[in-house]
């Protein structure tokens, strides 16, 4: 089943969550209201773990086939490079399929080595019934096929790291600099772009560049420009196979219905019905203040937020400024020096959080929200928030949501006009993804990427090696797994 790529779009801060009243109908406000409802956890009943499913000895030709299958891994991009391995029998392959399978089905990398900010976790997955089921079918190819991600993303990934390795194989390409000729800088952008032409405007050439990198598409080669196309191949295989593993930890049917924000390359996107029906840009976390990845649901809107300033924030930013100085620009100091004080700023027209704040449950503590510092949108760079995510388009994102409730469908600017903080319950939640996708195959097949701010391709790319050299027969000596499951 094939699904429409992820489109990027990010925005999410680290600043904290404004205290409003809970409002169905906009009601009296109260002084003090209470947070968001809390989700509520419910602990599972004592189960007894079932034997595992055993498996059944695999024919010799089925033997064969899953040793072919297994040295395979470069293809999936569970490895850089394929290493040479004698072919495994009995148990040690068996351990290895089972272990292979959960690699493509929920990634290479143990959650237990993913960095605390990496939330978006893959959901358990047991692939003893249905190699023990394949086996006894026959149907092994079957079975390995229904392995991997469902999505035309993964899918144009898994075709584009093929291509790179090419690339690489063949020698990669050649550095270029300022003075590089026309002729030199075509050649060099058609390694990539299959669609480059003999004699094609180099204006044309790499406006086309520019694009698949994020960049303002000039058509000049500029310094940016450079250093993209400076980028080594090696690299660029890192990050595909740092997207593929990203995939294999996306959940196997999405919600028709979903908010999808890629904080890689700035992008807010919403779908209907499993279609892409808005975007905007956003505002994500800057380089030191990262936006986390993770799932969850907007339940609510808040209204005229005010701003309760994180105490990181405060001591960094505002505190230094001094109490005068701050009571001049609007803010409230709440408290006292004996039981502790910290900073508001009042729902109005210049508070950080504008007039529209998105909430969703997170350990966090971020959030979707409207800004008065609306310059950056028209920036291609735009990693500059606390780690919130803030929005070109609150108030058309905030009609969507409640287009489901009569009472206040196309009134979300006549309740900002009110002046008044309240929180709108959605008439339904709206599930939320937050994504880092630096790389996506066009619908031609030709690879576009985004940098990688934060460092995480690199590091996630190096996480698979390790753990590929650790469990992954392709990877090292087939006695390394044999005890394995």
């Amino acid at each position: 089943m094939n699904r429409p790529e992820l489109i990027r779009f990010s925005v999410f801060c680290l600043l904290g969550a404004a205290a409003v009243p809970s409002v169905a109908q906009p009601p009296a406000v109260a002084p003090t209201v209470p947070a968001p409802p809390a989700p509520q956890v419910i602990l599972p009943p004592s189960i007894v773990t079932p034997p595992p499913v055993p498996l059944p000895r695999p024919s010799a030709a089925q033997e064969r086939w899953l040793n072919d299958w297994l040295k395979g891994g470069t293809q999936q991009g569970l490895m850089a490079r394929s290493k040479a391995t004698g072919d495994l029998k009995g148990d040690a392959l068996l351990s290895a399929a089972l272990d292979r399978a959960r690699a493509l089905s929920t990634g290479r990398v143990d959650t237990a080595d993913f960095l605390d900010i990496w939330a978006l976790r893959p959901a358990p997955f047991d692939p003893r019934p249905g190699l023990a089921k394949a086996i006894s079918e026959d149907k092994l190819p079957q079975w390995a096929l229904n392995l991997t991600p469902p999505y035309a993303g993964y899918d144009g990934l898994r075709k584009g790291l093929a291509n790179y390795e090419r690339i690489r194989d063949a020698g990669g390409w050649p550095t270029l600099t300022a003075q590089s000729s026309p002729d030199v800088v075509r050649a060099r952008i058609a390694i990539e772009d299959r669609s480059v032409t003999p004699g094609e405007k180099l204006v044309d050439v790499l406006q086309r560049a520019q694009r698949r990198y994020g960049l303002n598409p000039t058509g000049l080669l500029d310094a940016r420009t450079l250093r993209e196309l400076n980028v080594p191949v090696d690299d660029r295989i890192a990050a595909i196979m740092a997207n593929m593993e990203r995939w294999r930890w996306m959940p196997r049917q999405l919600p028709v219905n979903r908010v999808q924000v890629n904080i890689a390359a700035a992008v807010l996107t919403v779908f209907e019905g499993d279609e892409p029906v808005t975007s905007m840009r956003a505002v994500t976390g800057a380089p030191d203040n990262a936006t986390p990845m993770l799932v969850s649901s907007i339940h609510s809107i808040v209204v005229n937020p005010p701003w309760n300033v994180p105490a990181s924030i405060a001591k960094r930013e505002l505190w230094p400024k001094g109490r005068a100085a701050l009571i001049r620009q609007g803010y409230k100091i709440v408290g006292t020096p004996e039981t502790g004080e910290r900073i508001v700023q009042p729902a109005g027209p210049n508070s950080a959080l504008g007039r529209l704040k998105f909430d969703f449950n997170n350990p966090f503590a971020v959030y979707l929200h409207d800004t008065p510092s609306r310059a950056k949108f028209s920036s291609y760079d735009r990693l500059a928030s606390h780690g919130c995510i803030r929005l070109e388009k609150p108030v058309p994102l905030a009609e969507l949501m409640m287009a489901g409730n009569p009472d206040l469908a196309g009134k979300i600017q006549s309740l900002i006009d009110t002046g008044k903080t309240q929180r709108v319950s959605l008439p339904r939640e709206v599930a939320v993804y937050l994504l880092y996708w630096t790389a996506f195959a066009s619908n031609n097949g030709t690879m576009s990427f985004r940098s990688d701010p934060y460092g995480w391709d690199k590091l996630l790319a190096a996480k698979i090696e390790a753990s590929s050299r650790r469990l992954d027969p392709t990877a090292a000596p087939a006695a390394s797994i044999a005890s394995r499951d």
